[in-house]
């Protein structure tokens, strides 16, 4: 199969154009470049649009919760942050702690 430009995938996909080049900024769904800039849909793009569909409808996540839990695989210093907080393990001294070297090191 050949790749598709933005308007034949957001066709073949359901999604539109706009949403397709909203994916991509959030990082869901990066599609190749063409040596002029144009994207191009593969294969491998256009069935994760598609599971994409099918993950919202089965557990109703939103794009953004996406976003979020794909900057958390890329930023570990993030996810480490988000999972002390979620695990209530910090204690208040130890967040005094942290804020105060923040501001020394500022």
């Amino acid at each position: 199969m050949e790749s598709l430009p933005v308007g034949q995938a957001a066709t073949a996909t359901g999604w539109s154009p706009r949403m397709l080049r909203y994916l991509e900024r959030a990082g869901l769904v990066v599609p190749a470049r063409t040596d002029s800039g144009y994207r191009q849909y593969g294969l491998l793009e256009l069935n994760q649009l598609r599971s994409l569909r099918e993950l919202r409808a089965c557990f109703g996540v939103e794009l953004s919760d996406l976003a979020f839990a794909a900057r958390l695989r890329l930023e570990p210093g993030l996810r480490d942050a988000v999972h002390t907080w979620l695990s209530g393990r910090e204690s208040a001294l130890e967040w005094e702690q942290r804020k105060h070297e923040r501001l020394l090191a500022a």
